[in-house]
């Protein structure tokens, strides 16, 4: 079967994103590697026990490593802190990783789970910043690569690079 890969449920068109939409990546790789049976869909959020729809959620004032050192809090739009949640569910996404033996993660962009080079800001402006969320943060810390969207490129070569030693 070759490496798997942990990628954002959403990504595949699963209407789990706050709002109950998706952010389907069109890529016809996606699409290869989910018959292949590479793909371990996960989303973060729901597993960790959030509902759909939910309150938008941002992180306040920093990046996903701040909340899972207890230094900052998820908050939401209504003013509610789902932060405990949200790392369950990062927690939950982690334990699939290793089940899986995934040494590779496909996550969505911006979210303050899985965005991987950007999230907002906490002003609920739309102002993104450098960062990573908590899953993108956790994953990234137990040694997984995690790739965005944009990246599907550089995705693909490590893919085909780690295809290739384990023919070895």
């Amino acid at each position: 079967m070759g490496e798997r890969i942990l990628v954002s449920a959403c990504l595949l068109g699963d209407p789990v994103r706050y709002d109950a939409g998706h952010k389907w990546l069109g890529d016809e790789r996606l699409a290869l590697w989910r018959d292949q049976g590479r793909l371990v869909p996960v989303c973060p959020e729901v597993a960790g026990g959030l509902p759909t729809p939910r309150p938008a959620a941002e992180i306040a004032g920093g990046g996903g490593a701040q909340v899972l050192a207890g230094e900052l809090r998820i908050v939401d739009i209504d003013g509610g802190d789902p932060t405990e949640a949200f790392v369950a569910g990062a927690r939950l996404a982690l334990a699939t990783a290793r089940r899986y033996h995934c040494r590779l993660a496909l996550l969505t962009e911006a979210s303050p789970s899985c965005g991987s080079t950007q999230v907002y800001d906490g002003s609920f402006s739309g102002t993104r910043i450098a960062g990573e969320g908590v899953t993108a943060a956790l994953l990234r810390d137990a040694g997984l690569e995690v790739f965005a969207p944009h990246q599907i490129d550089a995705l693909a070569r490590r893919l085909g690079e780690l295809d290739t030693e384990r023919r070895r």
